[in-house]
């Protein structure tokens, strides 16, 4: 069945799937970063000195990923909830790219753009705001990507509202489920209820940007 036939992305149970499996890699992620690190910290103290200064660039970078590790906690419960409010679509030749774009304000690490769902002939950006989980799309984002690899994105999933924010997902190969599910922010201005409003959002739209995890997000 077509996954935009579902009433939430969430409802399509393959995307379900999806987000479980990318949940379960973030906990053996944790467990391995912490796993390593203790076991490292084990043998340092039972063997000579000079072992111990080998270690320590494990011991630096392990720490850093163990907090980066907690920080895809955040982000997968963030997919759970755009995933239980929007429903997916399909969207083919999507516009996308890698430059900086000027009305973005704040960080961003690649952009998509998507109809406006009040004024279907505006285009509103969308960024990854991190670059934590990236390089997989910016490789096939890149102006000079190989054909191949720019294929995978020809057609992406979404889920979410350009005004807000979105859940993007390339299909896979049998296009029945998503995956490298990413978080795109709205970041075209402060997000206030002025905003929302030039851009035809309803007081429904933005309750469902609330239900989202949106904030703040006024009428």
């Amino acid at each position: 069945m077509n996954p935009a036939h579902h009433p939430t992305a969430w409802a399509h149970p393959p995307t379900r799937r999806a987000w479980a499996r990318h949940m379960i890699m973030n906990v053996i992620g944790l467990v391995g970063w912490i796993g390593g690190w203790i076991v490292l910290l084990g043998v340092s103290l039972h063997t000579p000195d000079w072992v111990v200064w080998i270690c320590m660039p494990y011991f630096v970078y392990g720490a850093y990923r163990t907090v980066t590790q907690y920080h895809y906690f955040g982000a997968a419960l963030w997919m759970r909830r755009i995933l239980r409010t929007y429903p997916w679509q399909v969207v083919p030749d999507i516009p996308h790219g890698l430059t900086k774009r000027p009305e973005v304000v704040g960080r961003q690490y690649g952009w998509f753009e998507l109809p406006n769902p009040a004024r279907t002939d505006q285009q509103l950006p969308l960024v990854f705001a991190e670059h934590l989980r990236t390089e997989w799309w910016s490789r096939r984002m890149a102006p000079r990507a190989k054909p191949q690899l720019k294929a995978e994105i020809e057609t992406v999933w979404f889920a979410g509202d350009p005004r807000f924010v979105g859940l993007i997902g390339a299909p896979t190969a049998e296009g029945t489920a998503p995956r490298r599910l990413h978080i795109v922010e709205q970041k075209t201005d402060v997000r206030s209820g002025q905003r929302f409003a030039d851009w035809g959002a309803t007081p429904v739209d933005i309750e469902r940007g609330r239900q989202a995890g949106v904030t703040p997000a006024h009428p």
